[in-house]
């Protein structure tokens, strides 16, 4: 059965949208707010492609390895062409440790635990001409939808979208890929459809900059000292990209108002990454140059929206795709992945029926399935950082003798026994990279086991296991900036008295 489709957003879910439907005689046309990306390569496409609707397009990216998995096995030649742009991949190997060395041996699964990494514009440009050669696909650039074509009803129908210039474009199924900012949301509440969404901060803002080598430069070896940590008042990481160039995130909790406001002054910036050893050596002068200002992201928060409440079409031929429907905090970089799974359940679900209301019923179940762990996982991450953030700025009060065991677990038994076990690793990454459930490697009494036992050996023991620290101490580390640690103190200690 041929079927027009239409799709909101030409970003990574509109994108992955396309490329997953694409054939099976649909006609789909992806449209785009923004203008085409300019001729040329990937350096012109970062320098001059301008993407009002994704807002985060010069922020660190990377595909998880449910991602990456998914391109070699679905889209083989868009592997091929990332890889020809000069997008990165970085194996299992990479993150082992020298104990790990001692002792590994190749697994079949570590060939899957890879990620590609490279600058959001050379991803989403090498993407956009993969998808544009797809059978019946078809990117219209600068046209933006203002509203749904509603069909009234119980529930509504949607039969088209509104452009902004009145012109009405019909179809037999829309795919809202607009992200977090879509309209058709508002429209259709207002329309009558009940869409139950729940949603929280993730109390963090995030800031990048952008690095080219210099000719002749290479990157650091890696170091004993990682290029990525969590200092508890940071958060930082290195993100190696394309054609020699790489990015930097620090991302500060809302609450560091002090911080959030100096990490914005490129100076500040890189006076930061000096002081955390694993990243001072990317930025050293006669290594690097930065090629950008400090781009910022804020408003952050966890939702999710459920467009068959109980089993039941809220709407029908609509479907929501990524952030318009699940988004999270990008701390671990799932965004994308959330794009491309919900794309290919949306495939499976209108391969499995014709009926439009069994079609969302379906997709909704998929999302439930697939996608919900990891939302409650990170959502309920974000709740322990944001309240720990909060207490590192109050009196300290005396742990409670569960909080100290459940802290003493982490720290020193299931975090340093990674460290040890290639297969302890092997299991978080899975869960990490959303090959399985985030949570199910700690629920196998097997390795439950092993952590047990690096864990009673004891700090003294396990002393060579340990990471050497990844930055200074808060206060330090802002004396050293000439920020003020004590306002930020004085104002939570005002609020909570």
């Amino acid at each position: 059965m041929s079927e027009r489709l239409l799709v909101i957003g030409a970003g990574m879910a509109g994108l992955w949208t396309a490329m997953a439907l694409a054939g099976a005689g649909r006609e789909i046309m992806v449209l785009d707010r923004d203008p085409p990306p300019p001729e040329g390569g990937a350096e012109v496409a970062f320098a001059d492609w301008q993407r009002r609707g994704v807002g985060h397009i010069r922020h660190s990216h990377a595909f998880l390895a449910r991602l990456r998995t998914l391109v070699r096995d679905q889209h083989p030649q868009l592997l091929a062409d990332l890889q020809a742009a000069g997008c990165r991949e970085l194996g299992f190997e990479g993150g082992l440790t020298e104990t790990h060395k001692q002792t590994y041996k190749p697994e079949p699964i570590d060939a899957d635990l890879a990620i590609l990494t490279s600058r959001r514009t050379t991803l989403e440009l090498t993407m956009r001409r993969y998808a544009e050669r797809l059978p019946g696909v078809t990117i219209k650039g600068e046209t933006f939808v203002r509203a749904l074509v509603l069909a009234p009803g119980v529930p509504p129908t949607v039969k088209g979208v509104v452009l902004e210039d009145g012109t009405e474009l019909r179809a037999d199924l829309v795919v809202d890929a607009a992200g977090r900012n879509t309209l058709t949301f508002e429209q259709l509440t207002a329309a009558g459809a009940s869409i139950p969404e729940s949603s929280e901060p993730c109390g963090v803002i995030y800031f990048t900059r952008h690095y080219r080598l210099r000719p002749g430069q290479a990157e650091p070896p890696r170091g004993k000292v990682a290029a990525t940590g969590d200092l508890g008042y940071l958060k930082f990481g290195v993100f190696p990209g394309d054609n020699g160039c790489f990015s930097i995130t620090l991302c500060a909790p809302e609450i560091e108002e002090e911080m959030r406001k100096a990490i914005v002054d490129p100076e500040t910036f890189d006076a930061i990454c000096r002081q955390l050893p694993g990243v001072a050596p990317w930025i050293e002068a006669e290594r690097t140059e930065a090629t950008t200002r400090v781009f910022g992201m804020g408003q952050l928060e966890s939702r999710w929206r459920d467009y068959a409440p109980g089993g039941h079409a809220a709407v029908l031929r609509l479907f929501a795709v990524g952030d318009g429907v699940v988004r999270t905090n990008p701390l671990y970089g799932r965004g994308c992945s959330f794009a491309a799974v919900s794309a290919h359940l949306l495939r499976d679900a209108l391969n499995a029926s014709a009926d439009p209301a069994q079609r969302l019923v379906t997709y909704r179940a998929a999302l439930e399935r697939e996608l919900r762990p990891y939302y409650d996982v990170m959502k309920d991450l974000d709740r322990g950082a944001i309240r720990r953030a909060r207490a590192a700025l109050l009196p300290r009060a005396k742990p409670s003798a569960r909080a100290k065991l459940m802290r003493s677990f982490m720290e020193d038994g299931v975090v340093i026994a990674m460290r040890e076990d290639v297969d302890l690793l092997r299991a978080f990454l899975r869960g990490f990279h959303m090959l399985e459930h985030p949570q199910a490697w700690l629920k196998r009494p097997a390795n439950l086991a092993r952590i047990a036992r690096v864990w009673a050996r004891g700090k003294k023991r396990n002393a060579d296991l340990y990471p050497p620290k990844g930055g200074p101490e808060r206060e330090q580390m802002l004396a050293a900036l000439g920020v003020s640690a004590t306002a930020d103190v004085e104002r939570v200690r005002a609020e909570a008295a």
